[in-house]
């Protein structure tokens, strides 16, 4: 028995090894660097001099970047609230679809993934555009609106294309446009496994369709909605190309306010700072939920 277990531990050792060395020797060992140029000043433009100081963690927790940092959660929070407003009912039309259109709405859910986020977004900016195709469409509606109003004597002003592009709006909306499907996925694992005889039992208790969804649904959705607001918020938190293509000067997240540290301002114990600051608040998101977790779990038992 001791020795198939230690021919169990070798092979498990061979397969394991080089994804553990790889992971330690891209991730963990770059990230420990950056880590430590948190502590560190510029010695001169090519050098970075680790002397332990905090200075760059105190200039990082100014009012200018502590407001960026909390427009950056706000973007963020409101992203994962409309994804899980807009995903909910998604998962739900996939859950009871048929086993044939369920594979076809699954795949529709996933075929933005299949194409590269920098291709999208700068079609995404073709359809915000000045000239746009909401504009065009909204332009189209409205002339024919006006031709009709004029038959009454009641024309219509020109029409003024609405400023879609480079706001706070484009932004928002180009999260929810990339974070969406991340926003499905879990809701639909967790509804999948949904028994559908409490339903049927609700229903026949009495309790209409809402309640049914309120008090059943809701409730046994609660691991995907929480994996889903997780998997959600945390990348919209550090998303750096929508903000950068969509947004405007007064729409910048903190991943922009890091990207510039790194490679404008060459201020790399700086922008590491900023880094971890985000890093360290995430940190804290994770360990709260499991906290909540545990508890959920405990008041089970």
């Amino acid at each position: 028995m001791d020795e198939s277990w230690k021919r169990a531990r070798a092979v498990f050792a061979t397969f394991a090894g080089p994804p553990v060395l790889w992971l330690a020797a891209f991730f963990l060992v770059p990230l420990a660097i950056i880590w430590a140029y948190s502590f560190g000043d510029n010695a001169s433009l090519t050098r970075i001099a680790i002397s332990g100081t905090l200075a760059n963690y105190i200039h990082a927790i100014q009012p200018l970047y502590l407001g960026i940092i909390a427009k950056s959660l706000w973007f963020a929070g409101l992203t994962t609230a409309l994804c899980l407003v807009i995903g909910f009912p998604v998962a739900i039309a996939i859950t009871f679809a048929s086993e044939k259109s369920k594979a076809w709405l699954l795949l529709l859910i996933m075929l933005p993934f299949w194409t590269n986020l920098l291709i999208r977004t700068y079609a995404l900016m073709a359809v915000l555009r000045t000239e746009g195709y909401i504009n065009f469409g909204l332009g189209f509606f409205w002339t024919g609106l006006g031709h009709l109003t004029a038959l009454f004597g009641h024309p219509l002003p020109a029409f003024q294309p609405l400023e879609l592009l480079h706001n706070n709006f484009a932004v928002v909306f180009g999260l929810v446009y990339v974070q969406l499907p991340f926003m499905v996925l879990p809701l639909y694992a967790a509804l999948d496994r949904l028994d559908r005889s409490l339903l049927e039992a609700s229903l026949d208790l009495g309790a209409g369709h809402l309640t049914t969804f309120a008090r059943v649904v809701v409730p046994l959705a609660v691991p995907g909605i929480v994996s889903g607001i997780l998997v959600t918020l945390i990348p919209s938190i550090g998303a750096y190309l929508t903000p950068d293509l969509l947004g405007g000067p007064s729409s910048q997240m903190i991943a922009n306010v890091i990207e510039r540290q790194f490679k404008t301002a060459n201020d790399w114990p700086f922008g590491a700072a900023l880094s971890f600051l985000l890093m360290y608040m995430t940190f804290v998101a994770i360990a709260v939920q499991a906290i909540v977790a545990r508890g959920r779990k405990a008041r089970g038992r």
